[in-house]
């Protein structure tokens, strides 16, 4: 059974930064891709960011590109989401996401789409105060 536990939201003020975390059990974490979304209140889910099995790939929406860094440690089965010069619109709830399969390609028309990924954690709230 997968399980992906997010953890490192909270409340920072605008220009902060914050650290999000998402331990995964129950697959092979190496073998997988990895995502994050997020979801603002009254808005739908969007993609925030991707890292391909080996984290040699990344892939970002624009709005956070040069903010925020997405990176994994397979050893730990974690992945991370490092979130710097924070603005109000990044408050949302923060979802980790796991690609449908393993081994499957990197693409970013792929990785991109909420519907590639099979399983969710549970999210963790960040709100950026102005």
């Amino acid at each position: 059974q997968v399980q992906l536990v997010e953890s490192g939201g909270g409340v920072v003020q605008a220009g902060g930064s914050l650290r999000l975390s998402c331990a995964a059990s129950g697959r092979t974490f190496s073998n997988y891709i990895m995502g994050w979304f997020r979801q603002a209140p009254g808005k739908e889910r969007e993609f925030v960011a991707a890292i391909s099995r080996s984290g040699s790939y990344t892939y970002y929406t624009d709005s956070v590109k040069g903010r925020f860094t997405i990176s994994r440690d397979n050893a730990k089965n974690t992945e991370y989401l490092q979130m710097n010069s924070l603005k109000p619109e990044d408050t949302a709830v923060y979802y980790c996401a796991l690609d449908r399969g393993p081994f499957r390609p990197f693409s970013t028309e792929r990785v991109g789409a909420s519907s590639e990924y099979g399983y969710w954690g549970q999210g963790t709230r960040v709100t950026v105060s102005s």
